[in-house]
């Protein structure tokens, strides 16, 4: 309530100031006609004056008086006009005032309900922090989330071989709950067809047995499954997978996007934006979590009060135009020495910042040509891992391995 009375009390100043300088302009402003009569009047005093003295014949006197009264006439007309003029647009100034008040006041409350958040206090940052910590510790878990969810729609058009391989991985998997293999191709599958609760129960089970061993891409694999299946929501027991995930690698791009996504849910959007800003700044060009980030962060930019530019896109790296025009005045030898330094920059990146999928096809592709298939094979074994929640990732990877003979 504080709040609307001293703002109230501030907007009635201003209209009350505005209304003030209209009026009083209005009412400090002389006719110039009223200053012709007063010259004139001293004209006619000054006539008298010289008739006594003798200066000025009788009929010139007259004659002066007589022009001289002519002007002073028709100097009261118009300010008669004028006055009735000024009345009229005293008129019209009052309407004006009365407009500029209503609409500093309702022009402020309408500024408000956009800008502002009505019916929100004013909250000190140390207060806002606290809201948002307890926002972020009362949220609904997973399955609360789930549960709020539209039933999923089954995929259409799946070969029934696949489905019968699908079910019969189910059952292999139920008689071996300990099969570390049979549960990673289990929730690799699940998550291609949809079924992300039975994805990332399995993922569950892979993270179980390997225990000590999984990777920080295990348990963003787990995350990332559960979020989607709670339609993009990072619940508690995702914030879980995604802190570990960040405890064994801090630089993990797609768990620092969903970081930053839950510290964006939970009220916390100034935390969003320092996370996504380092991601955009770290991340490749083409990699899936960059554009997810540049679609998102101006907008938290602005709800953390800071003053951001979109940084312009940049183009994929890959060999230059230069480094093309050297390679065709190569031998064979040097041709396939620059080619093998290629490789092995890529299947380093791949390895420490991760890639987009037409990254790990060319790198697949790439080993087959130079002979190292048992080596592509593995790539792709490992693209299989870090893609099991995107299968139309999966598509690309497997399409250049089935292209390089390593798969039917």
């Amino acid at each position: 309530m504080t709040f609307w009375i001293i703002t109230t009390a501030i907007a009635l100043v201003v209209a009350a100031t505005l209304v003030l300088v209209l009026l009083r302009s209005r009412d400090s402003a002389t006719p110039a006609a009223a200053y012709d009569m007063q010259v004139y009047r001293d004209q006619l005093k000054e006539v008298d004056r010289d008739l006594a003295r003798g200066v000025i014949e009788p009929g010139n006197a007259e004659r002066t008086r007589a022009e001289i009264s002519r002007r002073l006439l028709a100097a009261d007309t118009k300010l008669h006009a004028a006055r009735t003029g000024r009345a009229q647009s005293g008129k019209v100034s009052g309407v004006v005032a009365v407009l500029v008040a209503v609409g500093v006041i309702a022009g402020s409350l309408a500024l408000y309900s956009i800008l502002g958040a009505p019916g929100y206090g004013d909250l000190s940052l140390k207060r806002r922090v606290a809201l948002a910590e307890n926002a972020r510790t009362t949220r609904p878990g997973q399955q609360e989330a789930e549960a709020d969810r539209p039933p999923s729609t089954p995929l259409e058009n799946l070969s029934p071989d696949y489905r019968e391989l699908v079910t019969r991985l189910r059952e292999t998997v139920a008689a071996r709950p300990d099969d570390l293999q049979g549960q990673m191709l289990l929730a690799r599958n699940e998550a291609a067809l949809g079924n992300l609760q039975a994805a990332y129960a399995a993922q569950e089970q892979v993270l179980r047995l390997k225990g000590d061993n999984a990777t920080a891409q295990d348990w963003t694999v787990y995350a990332d499954m559960m979020i989607q299946a709670a339609g993009g929501y990072v619940s508690p027991k995702a914030e879980e997978a995604l802190a570990t995930a960040l405890k064994l690698d801090e630089k993990n791009p797609t768990a620092r996007y969903y970081w930053g996504l839950m510290m964006a849910q939970t009220g916390r959007p100034d935390v969003a934006f320092r996370v996504w800003n380092d991601v955009l700044r770290d991340g490749e060009p083409d990699a899936p979590w960059t554009q997810a980030v540049r679609a998102q962060i101006e907008e938290m930019a602005q709800r953390a009060g800071v003053n951001f530019t979109l940084p312009p896109e940049q183009a994929a790296p890959g060999p230059s135009a230069a480094d093309l025009d050297a390679a065709a005045d190569m031998s064979d030898a040097d041709r396939e020495q620059m080619i093998r330094g290629m490789v092995d920059n890529l299947s380093q990146r791949l390895a420490d910042q991760g890639g987009t999928p037409q990254e790990w096809a060319r790198l697949i592709g790439a080993l087959s040509v130079l002979g190292e298939r048992d080596q592509a094979r593995a790539i792709h074994a490992n693209a299989g891992d870090v893609f099991a929640d995107r299968p139309e990732a999966m598509q690309v990877i497997d399409d250049a391995a089935r292209q390089a003979g390593l798969i039917e």
